[in-house]
């Protein structure tokens, strides 16, 4: 017979412990992150269907945004999330496979970027993260040059099919002041400096 003693038990009580209490948090960190980024032309994904190694592809987001997969044909995935463009291959293949479990994976992300034009060192196109601001972007692109005019400072943005400048006073930001002028910027933003 079995003696039972504290240490023994310990460390698998541990390990049930720790999966317990990580898995809603890795589930809703994995969660925000695929049910808020929108696919856009560029980025590369990955699709797969358990058990079918045919039905696996690595796919290159054209510029049209419509992606093709075998015996579903196209899909415009534009303004779609990673969940749901899971949720809709699972929906067609449901027609020629029983409960198919689908996997979509986002690989790269090159769709997201800002430019940066004008008197600044390195003027150009560049990869931004979900939360990089207009001091992230001015600083990827090593600063302002002596010439630029540091309070005219200006973000291009197009919303809703019109075209906004939003101004930006980098004097300002950079003694801590008006730091709400700092904002967030999104895909295809161009911060112009003068």
């Amino acid at each position: 017979m079995m003696r039972w003693t504290p240490r023994r038990f310990a460390l698998p009580l541990l390990l049930i412990c720790l999966a317990i209490f990580s898995a809603p948090a890795a589930a809703a960190t994995a969660g925000t992150t695929e049910s808020s980024y929108l696919i856009s032309p560029g980025d590369v994904l990955e699709i797969s269907v358990w058990k079918d190694e045919t039905l696996s592809r690595q796919v290159v987001v054209p510029p049209d945004g419509v992606i093709s997969f075998p015996l579903i044909n196209d899909i415009n995935v534009n303004r779609m999330t990673v969940t749901a463009l899971r949720g809709e291959v699972a929906a067609r293949l449901k027609e020629f496979i029983p409960d198919p479990t689908v996997t979509v994976m986002l690989l790269q992300i090159n769709s997201l970027t800002a430019s940066v034009i004008g008197k600044v060192n390195q003027p150009g196109q560049y990869p931004i993260t979900a939360d990089a601001t207009v001091m992230h972007l001015l600083a990827r692109a090593g600063g302002l040059n002596p010439f630029a005019d540091s309070k005219g400072i200006y973000i291009l943005r197009r919303a809703d099919g019109a075209q906004q400048a939003i101004p930006f006073n980098y004097a300002e930001v950079e003694d801590g002041r008006n730091l709400a002028q700092n904002i967030v910027l999104r895909r295809g933003d161009v911060v112009v400096v003068p």
